[in-house]
């Protein structure tokens, strides 16, 4: 049904309140920063606000349906609508994209990079924002791909004009891979809209995407549903990245400015692992189940891959940057056991990771321009030149290797777990030799993590840095950072705050594809 009153403007509004402030932003002359920065944040609080409303108004005994639907006609010659909904799987994710964006606004308030013009780059802020938060809430196959490639342009000129010296390399070789991906997924999106029937045996013809889900495969043969994944599996698994489609993250982080590596990381990494679940699973639950195992191998590849590329890294943000390809192998782990307990644990880990990396970036970028290197062996005591700092980074270090207590626990041990016991008829004793090396990935996850913070808190600073005044954690820094810190503590004392939203969403996927394999 749809939503009426203000719940029928609210996703749209969510949607596209950051664009509306790009485009006041544009009238006003470049000239005037102050006016510039204060229009980028009071736009993305204003969506921050309409994400706080949906949140409080959500109704959580009913999370596994859509909430706040808006139906309209958009491209009737393809039979593409706009159609905007909010479950439990989608909640989660756009609130956490809708508080990064403000928070990534008042750390550029003193942290513009060079070449300089904060109205190009703020913009380009505000442009990914109503992407990311589009892609969220889309629930026509067109819409969805249109908001997940408006991201695609604004990221690569972010990295491409405000990035390190090897940046033109770096962007170029994102958007390449990415629109490699992107243009597999929309073949098989069209695929899809042919070949999808319904339970009847009847063609759908249709971008529907909460048609395709009900449809569960229709009588699509498994082998025709495993090449349609095929696709999907390309298209969302070099945004992950997976490994081993993986090669364009590390360079696009370590070139890409501190916000930009900070939006990549938390948000946009997550727009792959998200299409996985509300697109990939649901629609072809049988091409999932042939894929499963595959993607599992990938998975934990990808997480001992990950770790000992962490370990042989120097480069403060490269290590962190292979850290995600590991952490992101988690959370690929929980969905290809195709449970919703694996699912669960998946978006979970799409949240804290989200925050977490976020911070870690956050904290590279502030380190970076004190002491002008992120070479680690350049780094030493940080506890005592700047003690803030090197506390949060403690914390942050400590969150993202899994501690009980903060977020990153709750994203890896259960993805773990789950691997124990798969769905869909999955076999067992290979998913539980997963389940064996991903656990060993977090021992090297430990040791990658503390090496890090020893190496670069512990100790007396470098004897270059003798007589260096090194600035501690300043107010705008604060703002940014105090509220990932409040949820990293927060998700890892409550993790039911996420796993009760998604838990019906989850556990409806899980059964359709047991329903649909146990059809065949």
């Amino acid at each position: 049904m749809d939503a009426t009153g203000f719940d029928a403007w609210a996703l749209s509004l969510a949607v596209f309140l950051p664009v509306i402030g790009a485009l006041v932003m544009m009238l006003v002359p470049r000239a005037r920063e102050a006016e510039l920065k204060l229009i980028a944040l009071i736009s993305s609080l204003a969506a921050l606000a309409v994400g706080v409303y949906l949140l409080f108004s959500f109704d959580y005994g009913n999370a596994g349906s859509l909430q706040f639907v808006v139906e309209k006609g958009w491209i009737n010659a393809i039979d593409a609508n706009y159609i905007l909904g909010l479950d439990g799987l989608s909640m989660p994710l756009l609130i956490l994209s809708m508080a990064i964006i403000p928070l990534c606004v008042i750390y550029s308030w003193e942290h513009i990079p060079e070449p300089g013009n904060a109205k190009a780059f703020l913009i380009l802020i505000l442009i990914l924002a109503s992407g990311m938060n589009g892609t969220f809430v889309a629930q026509d196959l067109i819409l969805f791909f249109v908001f997940f490639e408006v991201v695609l342009l604004p990221m690569y000129f972010m990295i491409g004009v405000w990035g390190g010296e090897n940046r033109r390399y770096a962007s170029l070789k994102f958007f390449l891979f990415t629109l490699f991906g992107s243009a597999l997924m929309i073949v098989s999106f069209v695929a899809l809209y042919f070949v999808a029937t319904g339970g009847d045996g009847s063609p759908l013809n249709t971008f529907d995407m909460q048609e395709l889900a009900a449809a569960r495969g229709g009588d699509l043969a498994r082998g025709t549903q495993a090449i349609i994944f095929a696709g999907l599996f390309m298209g969302f698994g070099i945004k992950v990245p997976m490994f081993p489609f993986h090669t364009w993250l590390p360079d696009a982080h370590t070139e890409a400015p501190t916000v930009g590596s900070v939006i990549l990381a938390a948000i946009l990494l997550k727009l792959g692992t998200y299409g996985f679940v509300r697109i990939a699973l649901p629609f072809l639950p049988e091409g999932a189940a042939a894929w499963a195992p595959w993607i599992g191998l990938l998975a934990v590849i990808g997480i001992i891959y990950g770790a000992l590329g962490c370990l042989a890294q120097t480069d403060l943000k490269r290590l962190i940057a292979f850290s995600s390809v590991a952490h992101m192998g988690f959370v690929m782990l929980g969905i290809s056991t195709l449970t919703d307990f694996g699912i669960n644990a998946a978006v979970f880990g799409m949240v804290a990771h989200g925050i977490i990396t976020g911070m870690l970036f956050f904290l590279a970028g502030s380190i970076k321009e004190r002491y002008h290197t992120l070479e680690i062996s350049r780094l030493g005591g940080l506890l005592k030149s700047a003690p803030r700092m090197g506390w949060i980074l403690g914390i942050s270090a400590m969150a993202s290797l899994g501690l009980p207590g903060l977020a990153g626990f709750w994203g890896e041990f259960p993805a773990i777990l789950s691997a124990y016991n798969p769905g869909a008829g999955l076999p067992e004793e290979t998913f539980r030799t997963y389940m064996v090396i991903a656990a060993v990935g977090t021992v090297f996850a430990a040791g990658y993590l503390l090496w890090l913070f020893q190496r670069s808190a512990f100790g007396e600073p470098p004897p270059e840095w003798e007589g260096h005044v090194i600035a501690d954690v300043n107010r705008y820094e604060w703002m940014a950072w105090a509220p990932l810190i409040v949820a990293m503590v927060l998700f890892g004392i409550f993790p039911n705050l996420i796993f009760g939203m998604v838990d019906d969403v989850s556990t409806r996927i899980a059964e359709n594809i047991e329903a649909a394999v146990g059809r065949s």
